[in-house]
């Protein structure tokens, strides 16, 4: 068997107003997609979905660069499949893209589950979700939307869910104590029903970081995710040894190199790559670091069903990983790629009992949701 064309279908769908989403300063208006397709003399086909911040168009230019190295070859060939190098997102993402498709062409050949050939037969079945969220609700109007929302994720049968901090705190006079009342509000109502993390954005100093730190462990959440900049590793550290609550990140990390000085320095006690970013093959290669370090892995995983999948697979097969993020806010385009939407049953994705990624891609896709150029988010100004 032969790979015969690797192709990138780019996709987008325009937000309607209530669907859009915003958090610190940026509004979000539009879903991307960026789907690769590698296609066999045998008539087989891998699909695998390459994270969207990579930028669509430019994620296909790099598909079209990296196609020659691996059209005549065999796609079992494990030599063929590029490696992230975490220097350029669109081209990391674009591996990410290839690899998982390969994986995916990987197990329909072979008869299997992803998981299956990550895992063997140990491999689970069924993936527990975690609702990632918290992006609808705003301080200037009425801020105990976010109560409602996880309550609606808990009442959907979701056992964890996750949530942002907000728009720009210095617009309306946010404190410290009044975000922290907010969340013990929050805790308080949804009483033991759901676990619930927090998303910082990479928003914070230090030492405001250290305080809401603090003040998040004492109310029970589930961990603080990128509170501050990537690059302070010094800081994590020193926020993740002051608190049980567990300090997260790592989505935008593409390598083992790049995660070396977290995992030495202690500064995460969960990392979150992405398949969709690095693919299936580094975020094994990341997993078996995490677990040397006694760190847990749950990736990050944004966007669209098709990565959805690329990643739960990989949770189903790794001892070392809890849950799976999925989406609320990415609107009709999220599952409307695929054919059939797989069964989601008490807040766990049913893992289908078909081939690869036991996904395809539903008909007429560029059709139903072409590409619209421009970036998904603009950028709020208030007073």
């Amino acid at each position: 068997m032969k790979i015969t064309k690797v192709e990138t279908l780019c996709l987008s769908r325009m937000h309607e107003p209530e669907r859009q989403w915003f958090t610190l300063k940026y509004r979000t208006v539009k879903a991307d997609c960026a789907i690769v397709i590698i296609s066999t003399d045998e008539g087989i086909q891998g699909i695998g979905e390459a994270c969207a911040y990579g930028v669509p168009t430019l994620i296909k230019e790099w598909v079209e660069f990296l196609s020659p190295s691996l059209v005549g070859k065999n796609p079992r060939n494990p030599e063929i499949v590029p490696h992230p190098n975490g220097l350029f997102r669109p081209y990391d993402t674009a591996v990410g893209g290839i690899d998982s498709a390969l994986w995916d062409l990987r197990g329909k050949i072979e008869g299997k589950r992803v998981s299956e050939l990550l895992g063997g037969k140990d491999a689970a079945t069924e993936v527990t979700l975690y609702a990632s969220g918290g992006c609808r609700w705003d301080w200037r109007t009425n801020p105990n939307e976010l109560i409602e929302e996880v309550l609606g994720y808990a009442e959907a049968g979701y056992k964890a869910a996750k949530v942002r901090m907000g728009m720009e705190w210095s617009w309306d006079g946010v404190t410290i104590d009044r975000y922290l009342g907010l969340m013990g509000e929050l805790m308080q109502t949804v009483k033991g029903r759901i676990e619930v993390m927090v998303d910082g954005n990479k928003r914070l100093n230090f030492d405001d970081a250290l305080e809401i730190t603090r003040g998040l462990d004492k109310i029970g959440i589930g961990w603080f995710e990128e509170p501050l900049p990537q690059e302070d590793i010094a800081g994590y550290a020193r926020l993740n040894a002051a608190v049980d609550m567990p300090i997260t990140g790592g989505e935008s990390l593409t390598t083992v190199a790049q995660f070396r000085p977290y995992f030495e320095k202690k500064a995460y006690a969960i990392v979150q790559p992405d398949a969709g970013v690095c693919g299936i093959s580094e975020l094994v290669r990341i997993a078996e670091l995490a677990d040397h370090y006694k760190v847990d892995l749950n990736p990050h995983n944004w966007h669209n069903g098709l990565m959805t999948m690329a990643n739960s697979h990989f949770v189903a097969a790794t001892s070392n990983a809890r849950m799976q993020e999925v989406c609320q806010h990415q609107g009709p385009l999220q599952w409307g790629i695929l054919a059939e939407k797989p069964e989601v049953k008490d807040g766990k994705l049913q893992l289908p009992a078909k081939p690869g990624l036991g996904v395809e891609l539903a008909q007429g896709l560029a059709e139903k949701f072409p590409y619209i150029e421009g970036h998904y988010a603009i950028e709020v100004q208030r007073a």
